[in-house]
């Protein structure tokens, strides 16, 4: 099977290497860093720090391979999304990132992931994509997906049973991962502040409980964690905060001290693409 929540026991995802990864001005984190040299060789090795926190977790990792003329394809989570019957192709708004597109595409091929179907009309990108339940899914609206492409999901997904609720966040935020992402069936990180009262009281009568983050750690990446099921959640090291409130209510914190490739604007959740869980 293949994803049919956020937070289910990971079998198997999808990453690739940031061998030609910079600091392109494209989002608020990166533009602060677009005029430094990132470190590749470090950024390297915090890739395979999440690798090897993957298999020691029983997940396997499959690979597209890195190509200099498609250095963002690090954050693999953007080029769609994966439900139980296959995976939706997304459309990318900035230019540096449209070769991901075919790349993913025929790498999913590969990997013999059913294509249910591709967004053409408008944009969507897979960071802005959550499961709140088995058939409810919610798709930030922030920098990168817009309505039309939400619409298009939503008429895709239809026949599935799936229900897509449309969540208006700030530009600035980028993806909606930056401001929401959930945890367990009842948990999840956020910066309420920066989300539609409606989707809060959504949240609340589904009673998920919310971890809050401040507007300040959400450009450090205070939300862009990994469930990797049966709590245990792929956490950045500098989020002392949000590991020490999960490590409370019984999670076990996988930490990874990634620092060098979130100067591009893009954590762990951002760098894995769900294809299965239990």
């Amino acid at each position: 099977m293949f994803t049919c929540s956020s937070s289910g026991i990971m079998k198997r995802v999808l990453m690739s290497r940031p061998t030609y990864l910079q600091a392109a001005p494209i989002n608020e984190i990166a533009k602060k860093w677009s005029s430094t040299r990132l470190d590749c060789e470090k950024m390297e090795k915090e890739h395979q720090l999440m690798v090897e926190a993957y298999t020691k977790n029983g997940v396997k990792v499959e690979f597209l391979e890195p190509d200099a003329q498609r250095p963002n394809s690090v954050f693999s989570r953007d080029f769609g999304l994966c439900v139980r019957e296959g995976y939706i192709l997304g459309n990318f708004r900035e230019s540096i990132r449209f070769k991901e597109k075919e790349a993913y595409k025929n790498k999913m091929k590969e990997l013999n992931v059913p294509l249910i179907a591709e967004v053409k009309d408008g944009f969507f990108e897979g960071g802005d994509f959550t499961y709140l339940d088995a058939e409810t899914l919610a798709i930030g609206q922030a920098a990168r997906s817009d309505e039309k492409g939400v619409n298009f999901i939503r008429k895709a997904l239809e026949p599935y049973g799936y229900k897509v609720i449309c969540v208006p966040c700030h530009p600035k935020y980028l993806h909606f991962d930056l401001v929401f992402n959930m945890v367990d069936t009842k948990l999840a990180v956020a910066c309420s502040p920066a989300l539609p009262q409606d989707f809060l009281n959504l949240v609340k009568n589904k009673g998920i409980e919310l971890i809050e983050v401040s507007e300040e750690s959400v450009f450090m990446h205070g939300c862009n964690l990994q469930s990797i099921g049966n709590k245990r959640v792929l956490c950045l090291k500098q989020n002392a905060a949000v590991n020490e409130k999960l490590a409370e209510r019984g999670y076990t914190i996988i930490e990874v001290d990634i620092t060098e490739t979130l100067k591009a604007g893009g954590g762990p959740h951002c760098m894995t693409f769900p294809l299965e869980r239990e």
